[in-house]
């Protein structure tokens, strides 16, 4: 495992559609994994391929609940259900914090790191990460949906990263 450079503001990865994986491969695994240790060197929630120039639909979360690390690959949302406005950041974003709103609970639906189909129903916390994660997939940006910045102290602990 390796901890990657996550691609910062203004790179143009992050504004690029990733592609679909086609097959579970030794290297995706590798990647999944180094995108993991990535994301807790730098204490983030998740992680997506496009934040370390990778053009694939992988992502990672860890929210620190019950479902642990996730490390999902092609993560489609199936269903969504109400609206909840909360404060995020990102790990390509460093210093910057903004108000989001998001679905508050989502289906999805993906293959784990074995190939295997996952479905997957999230609330809260999860929910918002997997949303943010799964827009960089799609060349969409925090800072896009953001409707007010906030200041560094308005930025609570353990909020999206």
């Amino acid at each position: 495992m390796a901890v990657r450079i996550i691609r910062q503001t203004g790179d143009q990865a992050l504004r690029e559609m990733a592609k679909e994986v086609k097959e579970i491969t030794p290297q995706l695994q590798t990647l999944l994994a180094d995108m993991a240790e990535t994301m807790y060197s730098v204490q983030g929630v998740g992680l997506a391929a496009p934040q370390v120039g990778i053009s694939k639909r992988v992502i990672v979360v860890d929210v620190r609940d019950e479902h642990g690390l996730l490390k999902l690959v092609n993560p489609k949302v199936t269903s969504r259900e109400g609206r909840e406005k909360d404060i995020e950041g990102c790990l390509s974003f460093p210093g910057i914090a903004g108000e989001v709103e998001r679905d508050y609970q989502i289906t999805l639906r993906a293959f784990d790191q074995e190939g295997k189909t996952v479905e997957l129903c999230a609330r809260g916390l999860l929910a918002r990460a997997l949303q943010h994660e799964i827009d960089h997939l799609d060349g969409v940006l925090f800072v896009d949906r953001v409707i007010r910045f906030v200041e560094e102290e308005e930025n609570k602990p353990g909020e999206e990263r």
